[in-house]
């Protein structure tokens, strides 16, 4: 049967779309739903993936593309048990290869494809190994374009064994529109003042620190690798712009009054093309607080020389006025620098003159860590 879904966040006005009488659609816990005075249901509208992994990187040559597969070994070590490499790949993760019969026979419950194709293309040439994956009882997560069922091979051994192909860039379960009702618990969200400057890692070593301060925190993946660390979450980017909003809703739900969702950012308010991701999110995920992450060697947005980067300061005006949409005391926390190239001297000049202007603890989640930014945060 099909639903469609319309406001509200704990209970929500449904109705089948043959036309039937309304019922009533909520939340339990975070992800799950069941339809009141209706035939039973429970869906998800996120992803949910199996775990350990095992970690595919097909014919992989350059590092950057393999970039899926050193998250997972970077931030869910304990998830991932081993690589699996064609023979013309020249990139490992250092981790033990296996078959995908060995994963499997050692607890693998899913093939993960932890580099991006060219175009994001799945290449025939991969399928061998992916149906040896099904075959063996595990599900098979991409996060490419191609959806994994548009090859009749891999949707046969699928079917054959019971498993899923689970493409983390599409969603096709049904979404809600956003509400801006306030919701329990307290929010952090990544922003940046361009796309690909570490928004990600800066929340999950947020997460971590926090979690290692004793504080109730919780990492909310929004992009597809982010996804495969937390084993859930639903790719913002892939999410029609209607419904950006309500997803972020979903993706943070009520909570206790002293719990952290740490919410993962995509895009940036002045990125000509994915403001629109941006602003939805920002909105949706009704941040208490936002930390700035930012690469000091760009002065213009990558792949648009044409369009300046703002200041850091002016950056975090324009956040927190969006912001204040649907939380009026949302504030900036701190700033996380990508430093990468910077050397140790000229980082640690650039660090104390930012924090003396800003007046705001400033840091690199991959050099020397958060806990500057997380002790403002918990006090």
């Amino acid at each position: 049967m099909q639903w469609w879904v319309n406001q509200c966040f704990h209970d929500r006005q449904c109705k089948p779309i043959a036309g039937r009488a309304f019922t009533r659609i909520r939340f339990i816990g975070q992800h799950t739903i069941h339809l009141i005075n209706s035939p039973k249901l429970e869906a998800t509208s996120m992803h949910t993936l199996r775990k350990p992994y095992l970690v595919f990187l097909g014919d992989v040559t350059l590092k950057s593309d393999a970039k899926t597969g050193f998250g997972l070994r970077d931030w869910c070590a304990s998830d991932v048990i081993g690589e699996c490499r064609l023979p013309g790949a020249t990139i490992s993760l250092g981790l033990r290869h296996l078959s995908p019969g060995e994963a499997a026979a050692q607890g693998a419950a899913s093939l993960v494809i932890g580099v991006a194709a060219v175009g994001g293309q799945l290449p025939e040439t991969w399928l061998p190994v992916l149906i040896e994956a099904l075959d063996a009882g595990m599900d098979v997560i991409s996060g490419m374009h191609t959806r994994l069922e548009s090859f009749p091979e891999l949707r046969e051994a699928a079917a054959r064994k019971g498993v899923r192909l689970i493409n983390i860039r599409h969603n096709d379960l049904p979404l809600p529109t956003g509400n801006g009702i306030k919701r329990s618990g307290k929010r952090l969200l990544t922003v940046g003042t361009d796309c690909a400057l570490g928004k990600k890692y800066t929340a999950l070593a947020l997460t971590k620190a926090m979690q290692n301060m004793g504080a109730k925190a919780s990492f909310r993946a929004t992009g597809q690798t982010g996804i495969m660390i937390a084993g859930m979450g639903i790719a913002i980017d892939a999410v029609v712009a209607d419904f950006i909003a309500g997803t972020a809703e979903l993706l943070s739900p009520a909570n206790d009054v002293d719990h952290w969702d740490v919410i993962e950012g995509q895009g940036a308010l002045f990125h000509p093309a994915y403001a629109g991701v941006t602003l939805g999110l920002l909105h949706g995920s009704q941040p208490d607080a936002l930390v700035l992450c930012h690469d000091p060697s760009r002065e213009t947005i990558e792949g648009y020389p044409h369009i300046a980067l703002p200041s850091l300061q002016t950056a975090m005006n324009r956040y927190v006025e969006a912001g204040r949409l649907t939380n009026p005391q949302v504030r900036c926390v701190g700033v996380a620098i990508n430093s990468s190239s910077l050397d140790e001297g000229g980082w640690q000049q650039y660090r104390s003159g930012l924090e003396a202007e800003l007046g705001l603890p400033v840091c690199d989640p991959m050099r020397g860590g958060v806990d500057a930014i997380a002790r403002e945060l918990i006090g």
